[in-house]
């Protein structure tokens, strides 16, 4: 027979201190720490009967899941549409509401329906990563601007969005406006690449009187890295009644107007530059 492990001499004495640490809440390394044990065994027999503090069990990660799995189960969903909700595995969800009863089976039409909704949803989920794909590789194709790269880029942009001088209203002066936040700062790394210095800078916002206005001001201060006191007073549009504008809500800020002082010479160069990328276009044809 095998013979029974020898008790450790200083078992009783150690006992009563360990059971006590323990049920004061400390774990099993800051007890063998105070009381310098050394020995796994004998930790384990001097813990022996007594509860392990709740503070010291490892909570599951999926715990939250487990217990949404059942609340879906309860309300009567199938494991197609748990899985649905919660992108968990059947055999996780089997395991987690197993003991709970089950719905009453959908007609033949729902579980139609059910199906087609999870191969529709795969499909925009495939078509989003080609999506992703095809912008990425584009994106990459583009690389560094060189200056004249970026020149050109700057002309265009601005001749599609800036304000033109016309015979019969003489506006040789530099002033863009846009609500694309991105098409606002590739213009801006223009003219810094064309030498306008910021302090020729003027900022305004346009927006609508029905949007939040002090949030839009926020917005395009912080994004061109001014504080917003230096704003120009901000255009108010009135709203028509009969008109559905479908930019407004969260996420809409209006347009940030910028102009650029003592402009007459570079508008000038801009609207020779753009003349030139007509003909270099035509001469390519």
């Amino acid at each position: 027979m095998p013979h029974a492990p020898r008790p450790h001499p200083d078992y009783e004495s150690l006992r009563p201190q360990a059971v006590a640490l323990r049920r004061a809440g400390l774990s099993r390394r800051q007890i063998r720490d105070r009381l310098h044990i050394h020995n796994n065994d004998l930790l384990n027999r001097l813990l022996e009967g007594v509860p392990v503090p709740k503070w010291t069990e490892r909570p599951n990660a999926k715990d939250h899941l487990r217990a949404r799995a059942r609340e879906l189960r309860a309300q009567g969903m199938t494991y197609d549409q748990i899985q649905l909700e919660l992108g968990c595995s059947k055999s996780s969800i089997s395991l987690w509401v197993r003991d709970l009863p089950k719905p009453e089976r959908r007609p033949p039409s729902e579980q139609a329906r059910i199906a087609g909704r999870k191969r529709w949803d795969h499909e925009l989920a495939v078509r989003d990563e080609e999506r992703r794909q095809t912008k990425d590789s584009a994106a990459a194709e583009i690389g560094a601007l060189s200056d004249r790269e970026l020149l050109l880029v700057g002309a265009a942009l601005y001749w599609a969005e800036g304000t033109k001088d016309k015979p019969h209203a003489r506006r040789e002066n530099i002033a863009f406006v846009n609500s694309d936040p991105d098409v606002i700062q590739v213009f801006l790394a223009w003219l810094r690449m064309l030498g306008v210095e910021p302090e020729r800078l003027r900022y305004r916002v346009m927006i609508h009187v029905t949007a939040d206005v002090d949030a839009a001001e926020r917005h395009w201060a912080d994004l061109v890295g001014i504080d917003v006191s230096a704003l120009q007073k901000t255009t108010i549009k009135k709203h028509n009644p009969k008109t559905v504008r479908k930019n407004t809500g969260e996420g809409y800020y209006g347009c940030l107007v910028i102009r650029v002082l003592q402009s007459a010479d570079l508008y000038r160069r801009i609207e020779g530059w753009w003349y030139g990328i007509v003909l270099g276009a035509k001469r390519a044809a």
